[in-house]
């Protein structure tokens, strides 16, 4: 048996807040649900929210290691068949005195499993989530372990542990729960509360796990309906019961667009001891603005979008600290393979090495040491080109995959070379319909200088940029594109969703039977050493297949004054607030 102790963060320092010590936070973007792990949840704005408030089984540091959370322990007790179980601690419990159990990561593993579910899809034409008919059950989620865990889980009698047994080993079991925001899920009860009309929390706690054991498709489509939007509020809720948490504070206060308050709950049982008595999330998505609300002493920490401009401006203002580095999320170019498009096999009658010469070419004029050198060095010194589809940086297989990937072949722009490609693929001027976000700046300007690098070589790129380019991903209508990926865990299975034939995130419709096959494999390793081999053939298929090419990790700016100390950030989610409870004013 392997289990991982639990040490919880913060816990035994003797650090606490007790003085009314109050911190304001600048942020981007408004918190919306505190279900993070539907489609519609899964943004940062509500992952930091959720950390604070509620306990985990896992976390990560600021130098991507993995560490125990607060909320109890996790441990491999077989191999074969790989199980897994999930030991609660004794003073784990939701704030209105429920205790957190095996009951609220059953629902969890439910909702993400996919197993449940009666459609694939539930949105009307415009994307948009539909409530479930009667006969309907769907969860608005998905995972990549859960769908391999097809049985029923065992609990225990007291249900403060539940053990789930895999299919077939997973190589991320480690995480595949537990981690970051949410460490057990929404609470199952207050879920059978709205859903099936309970009024006693143990009553519920057994509605729903009948419901799930039962495979009673009545109840799990009402169940489902409030998992997937009951928990959605843009303002402080009339029913406080969607504030129930099991972490150390709570929201106090929520003004729709403008702040939201979180302030330590007395009651909270757990170890956790942050050293900041009352925490104010203030909203606004203009950088300059929230250089100006630090000047005037509104806010006292923000990582506001990273730009030249606001770095010039943060540098102006007196008594405060300015950390450059990288945030979560990192760019890149994707090129479509199912569009009938310049990539698209399909345009060269069914010639796969014609339409991989062309990919190849265009990648050739990428101009990705230029792009950092220009757009992102004035903002960190030490920002370097990215080399990687699937692992940060300062990921520990980063170098090895890297080195071994052939991405070099990338590293300085060949226009000789991509011409000679093109000749040789009976391509003549290709036309590439470029989708990129055309409100934000510093994309406008990336579009500019790919556009004036790919022309050179003969390529004739449209400017395909659009306001709503998040709706048209994977709609065929463009031939590359630019955006960003936001990583939340080192996990090698992270990739699974990308690259699959039909995944949720991939929208070039790339398929390659033999990377296919390297992903299940992956699914299935669990030795590291496998895993980082598999992972680097992942990134290498990836190469020699054209997909696209990784540009840079986003810069970061992270900037407070003199009132904050032990600020630190990550390069994965939830970013500045990894270290809340060892925050403390001065």
């Amino acid at each position: 048996m392997v289990v991982t102790g639990c040490t919880p963060p913060g816990g035994g320092d003797g650090q606490s807040g007790g003085n009314g010590s109050v911190l304001n936070i600048g942020w981007n973007e408004a918190f919306r649900s505190m279900n993070d792990m539907t489609m519609d949840g899964n943004a940062v704005a509500n992952t930091i929210v959720a950390y604070m408030t509620n306990d985990n089984f896992k976390y990560y540091d600021d130098d991507l290691e993995l560490h125990d959370g607060a909320l109890g322990t996790v441990g491999k007790v077989s191999e074969d068949p790989l199980k897994v179980k999930y030991t609660f601690s004794d003073d784990a419990s939701w704030s209105d005195g429920t205790p957190v159990d095996a009951v609220d990561l059953t629902l969890t593993w439910a909702a993400r499993s996919q197993h449940f579910n009666t459609v694939e899809d539930n949105r009307d034409s415009e994307g948009t989530l539909k409530d479930n008919p009667e006969d309907t059950v769907y969860f608005d989620s998905s995972a990549v372990g859960a769908p391999l865990i097809k049985d029923f889980p065992e609990i225990s009698d007291d249900g403060k542990s539940v053990t789930f047994t895999y299919s077939k080993p997973f190589a991320d079991w480690e995480t595949e729960f537990g981690l970051g925001a949410y460490g057990s899920g929404v609470p199952a009860h207050i879920v059978a509360k709205n859903a099936l009309g309970t009024t006693d929390a143990q009553e519920g706690k057994e509605a729903v796990l009948d419901a799930i054991e039962d495979e009673d498709e009545t109840a799990l489509s009402k169940i489902s309906n409030f998992w997937n939007t009951g928990f959605d509020f843009t303002s402080m809720p009339e029913d406080k019961d969607l504030l129930v948490h099991n972490g150390p504070y709570e929201i106090t206060d929520f003004e729709e667009g403008q702040y939201l308050t979180l302030s330590r709950d007395e009651d909270y049982t757990g170890p956790i001891e942050p050293g900041v008595d009352t925490v104010t999330i203030r909203y606004n998505g203009d950088p300059m603005a929230m250089v100006q609300a630090i000047e005037n002493g509104e806010v006292d920490l923000t990582q506001p979008q990273s730009t030249a401009d606001v770095l010039a401006a943060a540098e102006q203002v007196e008594g405060v600290e300015i950390l450059p580095g990288e945030d979560a999320t990192f760019e890149h170019v994707d090129l479509s393979f199912d569009n009938n498009g310049p990539f698209d096999p399909a345009s060269y009658d069914g010639d796969e090495d014609a339409a991989l010469k062309v990919r190849q070419a265009f990648l050739k004029t990428l101009p990705r040491q230029e792009i950092v050198d220009r757009l992102i060095k004035p903002l960190n010194e030490d920002a370097e080109v990215r080399d990687s589809f699937n692992q940060a940086p300062d990921s520990p297989l980063y170098e090895d995959i890297v080195t071994e990937s052939g991405i070099s072949t990338y590293d300085e722009v060949d226009i000789d070379g991509a011409k000679k490609l093109l000749d040789e693929a009976g391509a003549d001027k290709p036309t590439v319909r470029f989708l990129y976000d055309n409100t934000n700046a510093r994309r406008s300007q990336l579009f500019e200088l790919i556009k004036e690098s790919a022309e050179k070589a003969g390529f004739a790129v449209e400017d395909a940029g659009d306001v709503n380019w998040g709706t048209r991903l994977g709609d065929g209508t463009y031939d590359a594109s630019l955006f960003g990926w936001a990583l939340s865990t080192t996990a090698v299975t992270e990739s699974d969703s990308y690259y699959r034939k039909g995944a949720l995130n991939n929208y070039s419709g790339y398929d390659n039977p033999d990377l296919t096959k390297t992903l299940d494999e992956m699914l299935v390793t669990i030795d590291p050493d496998e895993q980082a081999e598999l992972a680097g053939e992942v990134e290498k298929q990836l190469v020699d297949d054209a997909f696209g090419l990784p540009l840079f990790q986003h810069p970061s700016l992270t900037i407070y004054g003199d009132k904050v100390s032990n600020v630190s950030t990550t390069t994965l989610d939830p970013s500045i607030f990894w270290n809340y409870w060892e925050w403390e004013t001065n």
